[in-house]
């Protein structure tokens, strides 16, 4: 996680003050807006990326070549180093560097999605994908209006992403179905919950952090964790469906 300078958050929550300057409630609320927005504009739009270039390989042929070589694994680790990648370096990039290094990451991610279109049909892809976003909008639209705070469900969501990590390692010895169900079931639970929590972080962000200049990298960053978000419990419910096709 990049680490941002710490604004001064005005004890009466009129508004906050940064670098000596004071920012009103008024502002806050339009700025946030603008930031939410920014922020789904990219989510959204590597969503879009990434389908496009996982059906387009995947049409192509080449994702099956591929796929059948040892190259396989290339694509399989590519997002996860881009994520660490990303993750370490965020703070040291600028505002461009860092959005070329998000849309590298949808591409890759892409690249690596497109084995679904050889697994699974057209059609369950695509009825996955709808319940996906509605069931994304809802919960994130929940955690940005919630009034309770959702602070204390991230470690313990976190340590249910370590937890699935490993079962799923575990059941690549094991091939065992039911337990690929029930990993498929909790991942959605859990990214579900995600979805909530992240952005419902991503608001109290804006507002500790209202009128800093690094924003942009901020709008960025919260794009790629609600992106992930989407992605994991989209492949999770398409595996639940549609484990059996």
């Amino acid at each position: 996680m990049a680490e941002w300078p710490d604004p001064r958050i005005a004890p009466n929550n009129a508004g906050v003050t940064v670098d000596g300057r004071a920012i009103g409630s008024a502002a806050i609320d339009q700025g946030l807006r603008s930031h939410m927005l920014k922020v789904y504009n990219y989510m959204a739009s590597a969503v879009l990326l990434t389908g496009i270039i996982a059906l387009v390989f995947a049409q192509s042929g080449l994702a099956l070549q591929v796929l059948s070589t040892p190259l396989r694994y290339v694509l399989m680790f590519a997002p996860l180093a881009f994520i660490f990648l990303i993750g370490a370096r965020a703070h040291k990039m600028t505002t461009g560097g860092l959005q070329v290094a998000f849309w590298a990451f949808a591409t890759v991610m892409g690249l690596s999605m497109s084995s679904i279109f050889l697994v699974f049909s057209g059609e369950s892809i695509a009825r996955t994908f709808f319940i996906t976003a509605a069931a994304f909008l809802s919960l994130s639209l929940w955690g940005y209006t919630t009034k309770k705070d959702l602070t204390g469900w991230g470690s313990f969501l976190i340590m249910g992403v370590v937890g699935l990590l490993l079962a799923m390692v575990v059941n690549l010895f094991l091939g065992s179905s039911t337990m690929q169900m029930v990993i498929s079931a909790l991942g959605v639970l859990i990214f579900a919950g995600l979805t909530a929590y992240d952005t419902q972080r991503i608001k109290s962000e804006y507002v500790a952090f209202a009128g800093h200049e690094s924003l942009g990298k901020m709008a960025i960053m919260s794009a790629l964790n609600l992106y992930l978000d989407f992605v994991n419990m989209f492949q999770f419910l398409l595996s639940f469906l549609d484990g059996d096709d």
